[in-house]
């Protein structure tokens, strides 16, 4: 097994006592993720009806694939700003302020090596785009315009993400609170803008970059302020090779993950239509915000684990997996259990009930989402201890079954949105099984061990989900307040039933002496 246990910075991590610290920063770190969540996704719901009323339905589904697959074309960048982030975390208790310079020199300049990769790759899906999407000859030329904005996009938010992985790399990811929540604000506006002015998915994608451009000035400030070592220096050609490697299986993984998270808005347009996407991103927004709620749990949490991991603290390490994994079941079952009984009035009124794909599809969106976010969960637990081989190679395997299988009933099968996400969650079943015995065999945890906790949880959840999904036409919402009062009511319910059904008294207990410990760190 690879660990960190021989490296100087792993002798440099404080005792015990520096524990409460590390308490108080992933506290205020999820807090600062949340308060730009929550602007995230209230932008969101403004600004998608004005979209798709003004865009169409067809130009509504050409943007969602082309921001989905935004993320694929920033792959070829490199990832330096990700092996990097993780790179200084756990050296978070070292003073060798030098070394962390040349890391951050290590990143620009794997940046500069896979600039020219990027340009080739983004330039030929520009000019691609409108023959991968059928779209209509006379606007061609459009997407073309807005694709090659979006790849724009990619190369600014990736050199962008070297200071945010400064900050987050050294557990200060909260020092941007509220700050960046104005930038996520800004970029809705600039959005409204303009779709309204008419400048269509061309001037939405030119809203993107400009404000990709003002993040990176507002993080390189923040940076600045707050990290003593800020700065950049020469690496080492040893320091660069070993980067570069590392940077490598962080591409291979961010590419894999892209398919999973982006592939079935590609599948779906391909293999049937851009107007199914409309209806399946739409209906999938709300089960979707999950991901995003978990992501920011595990990235308040993940910088304080990497520094218990850098010191080879596995027994604290597996503790905190633990709690992480309890309190992001519970998220999944309970917000889950809320969208199997509410999405179709969700959807009605929020965009019209012709945009809702089905009680079906809602439900295996539903499951899907809570596959996947514990599947995400360890993958970034395995990437803290930067021995990630193993893990990219069945990551990728994982996005081809499920690409593969999605795309055989989609296209062979007829099966439509229902088949795509039946071929997505057959396809990551593998990563289901496969990443917990990976966290198992670096923290040290039998299997016998895994498989009777997951057990109890599994057998909780089931009930819960179906009881939801039975009640879906018992209930109605004709307005906002109906729809938020009874949210809150599924949610609180199904919260409190997955807390005493799914978890041990010792786990529950775990979980409220860590919410009290964070909030008295807090206050």
């Amino acid at each position: 097994m690879q660990t960190l246990e021989s490296t100087p910075h792993a002798q440099l991590v404080d005792p015990a006592g520096e524990r409460a610290k590390l308490t108080r920063r992933a506290a205020l770190n999820t807090l600062a993720a949340g308060v730009d969540l929550v602007a995230r996704i209230g932008v969101d719901l403004l600004l998608n009806p004005l979209l798709v009323g003004r865009l169409g339905e067809h130009a509504f589904g050409v943007w969602r694939v082309l921001w989905r697959s935004t993320g694929s074309i920033a792959a070829s960048s490199g990832r330096s700003a990700q092996a990097l982030k993780w790179s200084i975390a756990n050296r978070q208790a070292s003073t060798d302020y030098r070394e962390k310079r040349e890391l951050v020199g290590s990143a620009v300049g794997v940046w500069f090596l896979f600039l020219p990769v990027l340009a080739l790759v983004g330039g030929g899906f520009a000019w691609l785009a409108p023959e991968l999407l059928d779209s209509p000859p006379e606007f061609r030329g459009t997407v073309r315009w807005a694709a090659a904005m979006m790849v724009g996009y990619a190369l600014f938010s990736t050199l962008v993400d070297v200071p945010r992985a400064i900050l987050q790399g050294e557990n200060l990811g909260y020092k941007r609170l509220g700050l960046s929540t104005c930038l996520v604000i800004l970029g809705g506006a600039l959005m409204a803008v303009a779709v309204v002015t008419g400048m269509g998915i061309v001037g939405v994608a030119a809203a993107n970059v400009a404000t990709a451009l003002l993040t990176g000035v507002l993080f390189v400030r923040i940076v600045r302020s707050y990290v003593p070592w800020a700065g950049i220096a020469r690496p080492r050609l040893l320091a660069v090779r070993n980067f570069v490697k590392l940077s490598a299986w962080f591409v291979v993984w961010k590419l894999a993950m892209q398919a999973m998270l982006a592939g079935d808005v590609l599948v779906l347009g391909m293999a049937d239509s851009v107007e199914s996407v409309t209806r399946y991103t739409l209906t999938g927004f709300g089960p979707l915000t999950v991901l995003p709620v978990a992501a920011m749990i595990v990235a308040g949490v993940a910088p304080g684990l990497a520094r218990l991991v850098g010191s080879a603290d596995w027994v604290s390490a597996a503790r905190v997996r633990a709690e992480l994994m309890a309190l992001t079941w519970i998220l999944a079952v309970s917000a889950g259990a809320t969208f199997l009984l509410w999405n179709r009035f969700f959807v009605a009124l929020w965009v019209g009930d012709a945009h809702y794909a089905g009680d079906t599809a809602n439900l295996l969106i539903v499951v899907a989402v809570t596959q996947f976010t514990l599947i995400r969960n360890d993958a970034n637990v395995i990437d803290l201890t930067l021995s990630v081989r193993e893990k990219v190679l069945l990551g990728v395997l994982s996005a081809v079954l499920s690409l593969g299988l999605a795309a055989f009933i989609v296209a062979g099968l007829e099966g439509g949105i229902v088949g795509l996400v039946l071929g997505l969650i057959a396809g990551r079943s593998l990563l289901t099984i496969a990443y917990p015995l990976r966290v198992g065999r670096l923290f040290g945890l039998r299997g016998r061990r895994q498989l009777t906790a997951v057990l109890r949880p599994a057998a909780a959840a089931i009930p819960i989900l179906l009881l939801a999904f039975s009640m879906s036409g018992s209930v109605s919402a004709t307005d906002w307040p109906d729809l938020v009062l009874g949210s809150g009511i599924t949610f609180a319910a199904a919260a409190g039933a997955s807390l005493l059904l799914g978890l041990s008294s010792r786990q529950r207990g775990a979980l409220v002496r860590r919410a009290r410990t964070v909030f008295r760190r807090v206050g």
